[in-house]
């Protein structure tokens, strides 16, 4: 291949989600120069059940890879990173290739029972102090339990490779020379030792798994193989990233201080800040591992909320708008929700407090109460649940907040991360890029080959705009808050209070 010049070097991140795969090709200032996108079909074959199909997943990716790459000919792809949807988890025969039963996806709930039984057996605790993680059918070591003895008796365990998603598209991408994941995913399958470091010989006896099946794990940043038989790209591509979605996000925001964080808002909200140091997570929350460079392990902390920007859509069409543009412009006409709180439960709370039964709630209503303080109390509901997670992480952690970064749909409208920054009395930066995710794992696969030269200039890469600072008075945000935690006590059972 002729040699292009620096500047027609780009970064190749493939961001696989839930529901579509991406591809998006960054150039050396870090710029989007191009993008692709193809669906990824979900099934419910029982309540409860979602599971998708390992060869939809790698169909969806070369879908994204061909459109993104037609977007930049003449491009020199450098070298491929991977973003991935996390806990999802499947199993595929290590000689031909060929999936073996489903990807059981992080949302699946099918192994809740297994899950149970562990838990009435006293494991939990060892669990949590093993890896970070409750013991939740979200995880997927009771899944890759469910697989293995639904879809792999009789075999092997040598002749069977499991694997997240990732570890799916590293194998798709190397034409099956490489099963392997990084450390940020394997962190997520509750079969990682997250304080050593390595697979956990007492977790796979407990969970019933075979360590011959599970990949062999590397640092995030790292040269895993090179592309082979990849319909749309040269061979001998370096496959030289891979982490899990919300841990990349917080890498491409270059929140890699110690305290760091960011929050993603979407159907629900991702948030994470950085901790030095492994150690079991407060109640409510988990413990990760962000990403390994070099040899060197971040972890983090994080809280994961079930509704956050849904519950916009939801308020508005309750009073009778026409979009959340219009919920939005009526909650900015009064300066607070006078008293009224909606807690957005509508299919339990998340973390901190993992209430299952609660549902959605508002209260605080009075004779002077309209409905431009409903969709006040809305839109402020978001910052009151990322408040709920951060008193929690202070609380857990001897360093300080640094930074906090905000992404996602919601993050655009600045009154409303400056209603943020304002309740968690935290300044809050916002970001231009919409491809936080894809970004991680670009600069991440940069870093792998020396494309950028240390996580300080891809840090320096990013379009942020001005921090938002605090105005709120004290006072103010401690009735605000009043109003909220009563709120929160009506919409708990008496015993999750």
């Amino acid at each position: 291949m002729t040699k292009l010049p620096p500047s027609e070097r780009m970064i190749l991140a493939i961001d696989e989600g839930t529901t579509n795969s991406k591809a998006v090709l960054f150039d050396a200032a870090g710029r989007v120069r191009a993008s692709g996108a193809g669906p990824v079909p979900i099934r419910h074959p029982a309540p409860g059940w979602v599971e998708q199909d390992a060869q939809a997943i790698w169909a969806a990716t070369l879908e994204a890879i061909s459109a993104c790459v037609a977007g930049a000919p003449g491009a020199e792809i450098a070298a491929i990173g991977i973003s991935n949807q996390r806990e999802s988890i499947l199993i595929w025969d290590r000689a031909t290739g060929a999936p073996l039963g489903p990807v059981v996806t992080w949302q699946c709930r099918r192994s809740a029972a297994a899950c149970a039984a562990l838990r009435a057996a006293g494991h939990e605790a060892e669990v949590i102090a093993r890896t970070g993680l409750p013991l939740d059918p979200m995880f997927p070591a009771t899944k890759l339990a469910w697989l293995l003895e639904t879809h792999a008796q009789g075999r092997a365990a040598d002749t069977i490779c499991a694997g997240t998603v990732d570890a799916w598209l590293i194998w798709q991408l190397t034409g099956g020379a490489v099963h392997a994941t990084d450390a940020s995913n394997a962190s997520r399958t509750q079969l990682f030792n997250l304080a050593e470091g390595r697979w956990d010989e007492t977790l796979c006896a407990l969970f019933g798994i075979a360590p011959a099946v599970l990949p062999k794990v590397h640092d995030s940043a790292h040269v895993f193989g090179v592309t082979k038989g990849v319909a749309g790209l040269p061979d001998g591509i370096p496959v030289a990233a891979a982490i899990g979605d919300s841990h990349a996000a917080l890498f491409g925001h270059g929140a890699t201080r110690p305290g760091d964080g960011k929050v993603t808002f979407g159907t629900g909200s991702s948030i994470m800040t950085t901790v030095p140091a492994f150690v079991a997570p407060p109640k409510g929350l988990t413990t990760t591992i962000a990403w390994k460079i070099g040899g060197r392990i971040t972890y983090a902390f994080e809280g994961n909320i079930l509704v956050s920007a849904s519950i916009l859509p939801w308020t508005a069409d309750l009073l009778g708008l026409g979009a959340v543009d219009d919920l939005v412009a009526l909650a900015e006409t009064v300066d607070s929700a006078l008293g009224v709180a909606l807690v957005p439960a509508h299919v339990g709370l998340g973390a901190p407090h993992w209430d299952a039964t609660a549902r959605g709630l508002i209260s605080g209503l009075s004779f002077g109460s309209g409905r431009a303080h409903v969709a006040r109390a809305a839109l402020d509901s978001l910052a009151f649940q990322v408040a709920d997670v951060f008193e929690i992480v202070r609380a857990g952690s001897d360093h300080p907040i640094g930074r906090l970064f905000v992404d996602g749909g919601p993050s655009r409208n600045r009154k409303l991360m400056a209603r943020v920054a304002d309740i968690l009395d935290q300044p809050v930066t916002t970001s231009e890029s919409t491809d936080a995710s894809a970004r991680g794992a670009a600069y991440l696969a940069g870093l792998a080959i020396g494309f950028w030269p240390d996580a300080e200039t891809v840090a320096g890469l990013e379009p942020h705009d001005p921090p938002l600072i605090p105005t709120m008075p004290q006072d103010t945000r401690a009735e605000l808050s009043a109003h909220w935690k009563d709120a929160l006590a009506r919409t708990l059972l008496p015993t999750a209070i």
